[in-house]
């Protein structure tokens, strides 16, 4: 691992020296496309092992082997130029469909928005090479990778709004444990970011895949939608670093652009797992999507919208919203009285602050629910710090080993959750209360004791304000005294 790791710091040392590569955004998204390429290509190795008749898509003095291959190859200016006018244009324009061509369309729709940075064509050669010294087709090195790769996209996280495309890798494997999707079923994140819950979607089927049928029924399983460019090439190459051979059903495109009429049967599917963006908003004209009584800009709002609607029958949801989502009136009562009536909501993941810093201090919850049948209650659920810890943050962040609790409590959907119960975390909330509070899903734990805070700041806080009080009676006692004392004076 040491070795491997070294190795991409290295590499993102050199590109801090390039001009042209302004921040961490641009740096992961420039190496992110020339591990797309060196990956693409060691995935059509085992192809041409395996397939006497495979051809590449690429035209063949494209392919990484036959420019990036070489470590004597081009630089400096001939480099550049080679890859600003030939490589980058080709891959854009590249012919493909989704039944004709479905490697050339993965390609090309990862080309479209992408860009080269760099502006050191020495400096661009001295990357290739160090990504040449990793074997993507050697276990050790792939799976290595995969946790180097983890990291690059913890990194996200400090570049900027890039932060909104990673979810803490405890809280997807959670959502997904208990989603629990199975082989056969369609799994769909309509907001998938750099894939982290498709990702764990395929880890969690991949144990069910015993045959060569099982694999190609897993590989048409995974489903994802992602509309910036960034996330969408990350993604991309993170299902091909997971073994997705041709990655086509993950789109560069909005969901929410399409009117949500324009979507049949063929279009829903068994599970849906997302952490959609929240606190935007959509630009204007994407709300006449929608239905008039649920148009809104905000952009969580919609997709709750979406996600309910593309749930098949009996289709099961897990979703991250914020606490404004749960409390919000309006449209969003309105949503939510619809999401209630159409689906089970059964519970509901209350997480503590920190669980998304430092990207947002915004508290978020986690939800899960049914389609097919009203909701008759709502379990809701109270995430705990672990002992010693009083908030997350970017050395400390959430550990999947924390929902062990969650899931000793959870029970089993079959019998509708019957060994549930109730404890001074976990509590139930009929729907008939939630309805009289104009769905206000923002439920308070009846059984929390009052915070005792130990923060200096607020003791001292307390303290001042305890003193006033205290000098208020002081004061008032003294007037009483002082008239007492008068009227026996004058009785006298």
């Amino acid at each position: 691992m040491s070795n491997l790791s070294s190795i991409v710091k290295s590499i993102q040392d050199v590109m801090r020296q390039d001009s042209g590569v302004d921040g961490d955004a641009q740096r992961i998204g420039q190496l992110t496309w020339l591990f797309f390429l060196k990956i693409f290509d060691a995935h059509e190795e085992q192809l041409e092992v395996m397939h006497d008749d495979y051809r590449s898509p690429l035209p063949e003095h494209l392919r990484w082997r036959n420019w990036a291959a070489d470590p004597e190859g081009r630089t400096g200016g001939e480099l550049l130029d080679f890859i600003n006018n030939q490589l980058f244009p080709t891959l854009k324009e590249l012919p493909g469909d989704l039944k004709r061509n479905p490697r050339g369309f993965v390609v090309r729709g990862v080309f479209e928005d992408a860009f080269n940075y760099m502006k050191s064509g020495q400096l661009l050669r001295q990357v290739i090479n160090k990504i040449n010294a990793i074997d993507f087709n050697r276990k050790t090195d792939r799976h290595q990778f995969n946790d180097i790769y983890e990291k690059i996209l913890r990194d996200l996280q400090s570049a900027g709004n890039a932060g909104e495309f990673y979810t803490p890798r405890a809280v997807t494997q959670f959502m997904v444990d208990m989603i629990n999707p199975q082989l056969g079923e369609s799994v769909l994140d309509p907001a998938c970011g750099t894939g982290g819950f498709l990702v764990c979607a395929l880890e969690h089927l991949r144990k069910q895949a015993r045959t060569v049928v099982d694999e190609a029924t897993l590989q048409a399983s995974i489903h994802g939608v992602e509309k910036k460019q960034l996330p969408h090439l990350l993604c991309v190459t993170n299902m091909l670093l997971h073994g997705i051979d041709v990655p086509s059903e993950i789109r560069h495109d909005n969901t929410l652009t399409r009117p949500l009429r324009d979507y049949d049967a063929k279009d829903r599917v068994d599970v849906i797992v997302t952490n959609p963006p929240f606190g935007g908003t959509e630009e204007p004209g994407v709300e006449a999507n929608f239905p008039a009584d649920v148009r809104t800009k905000e952009t969580a709002d919609l997709f709750l919208v979406l996600i309910k609607h593309l749930l098949k029958t009996n289709g099961r949801g897990a979703v991250v919203l914020p606490d404004g989502t749960l409390f919000g009136e309006g449209v969003k009562s309105r949503i939510k009285e619809q999401l209630l009536a159409e689906c089970n909501l059964h519970t509901i993941v209350r997480l503590p602050n920190g669980v998304f810093s430092p990207y947002t201090p915004i508290k978020t919850n986690l939800l899960f629910f049914t389609k097919g049948r009203p909701t008759e209650h709502i379990w809701y659920y109270e995430h705990q710090y672990p002992a010693g810890v009083k908030n997350y943050n970017k050395t400390k962040p959430i550990r999947i080993e924390e929902f062990d609790v969650e899931k000793a409590w959870w029970g089993d959907a079959a019998d509708g959750y019957a060994s549930r119960v109730e404890n001074e975390f976990a509590w139930k909330v009929g729907i008939d209360t939630i309805r009289a509070a104009n769905y206000d899903l923002d439920q308070k734990n009846p059984y929390a004791v009052e915070e005792v805070s130990h923060d200096p700041e607020v003791l001292l806080a307390n303290h001042r304000r305890l003193q006033i009080e205290a000098q208020s009676l002081r004061d008032q006692l003294k007037v009483l005294l002082g008239a007492a004392l008068s009227g026996v004076e004058a009785q006298g």
